[in-house]
């Protein structure tokens, strides 16, 4: 067994390994919808590291890197082990492999993201040093149970622009966007997003980011003195029209921010689960 670069893997390799490891989860991705996640998410090869058997993918952690709270940081943005190598603590082995790696190049900081009921993978980064910052919800619902009925607002009305000529307003903002949420994953993958405003005469009012083939839902932000208006109800609406997905997903909206929550909540889009974001400085 050998912990070395995925530099030099080519991505069908890569996806093989990704697809077995996780054959048992719900959600499947195939090799366009991997592209496109990675692309987001700000994969690089060079400093993702995996455990090889002969020529064959045993385990691996993908990288993203780029910069989170001012600081240069490596996002884990997928790691997995196949089935017939668990057991033998290869994700804890490739991490500790890419610190070194990972600081020489400058990176101050590694981010992750890990469901709530993963309580071995919890457990695992605990004692690799790994704090909890935040908490999250994610929401999914399939678009024919969502509850939106209703009109554009009187006095408002909606307009598109691409996500290359967006700008998030921090003042409309109830949390930090997480990494995969965040105006640099946005831009990462541009031609991917529709941005939907609405704004009152020329006063911008409140924005939702969105990914039509993953129905995906990446911001969505009201300022606060157009709030309990229908302005949020009516950005859903036209992401909603504009979706190719069967189904609506919201990724890692802070558990804190009740507003939200209730907000979705009252549309019948429940939470489906929670994750902890963990940092770990190197």
């Amino acid at each position: 067994m050998e912990i070395k670069s995925l530099g030099n893997t080519d991505f069908d390799t890569l996806f093989k390994a990704f697809e077995r490891a996780f054959a048992d989860y719900d959600v499947q991705l195939d090799k366009t919808q991997l592209q496109a996640m990675l692309k987001r998410r700000g994969f690089d090869p060079g400093l993702s590291f995996a455990a090889f058997d002969g020529g064959e993918i045993a385990a691996f952690t993908l990288n993203g890197i780029g910069h989170f709270d001012g600081k240069p940081t490596a996002y884990d943005t997928g790691t997995g082990t196949l089935n017939e190598y668990r057991g033998q603590g290869l994700a804890a082995k490739i991490f500790e492999h890419s610190i070194p790696h990972l600081r020489a190049s400058g990176i101050g900081l590694y981010l992750l993201e890990v469901l709530q009921h993963n309580a071995k993978a919890v457990s695992i980064y605990s004692k690799l040093g790994f704090e909890t910052t935040r908490e999250f919800n994610y929401f999914i619902q399939r678009n024919d149970r969502i509850v939106n009925g209703g009109e554009i607002p009187a006095g408002y009305s909606l307009r598109r622009l691409g996500a290359g000529e967006f700008s998030p307003r921090a003042d409309f903002q109830d949390f930090n966007p997480s990494w995969q949420n965040s105006i640099d994953a946005i831009r990462r993958a541009a031609g991917d997003f529709i941005v939907v405003e609405a704004v009152a005469g020329k006063e911008l009012a409140g924005y939702g980011v969105f990914e039509p083939a993953a129905g995906d839902i990446t911001q969505l932000a009201v300022g606060r003195r157009h709030r309990r208006r229908g302005v949020a109800s009516a950005l859903l609406r036209e992401m909603l029209r504009l979706n190719r997905n069967d189904s609506v997903k919201v990724v890692n909206a802070e558990v804190s921010c009740n507003a939200f929550t209730h907000f979705l909540e009252a549309k019948n889009i429940g939470v489906s689960g929670r994750q902890f974001e963990m940092t770990r400085l190197l």
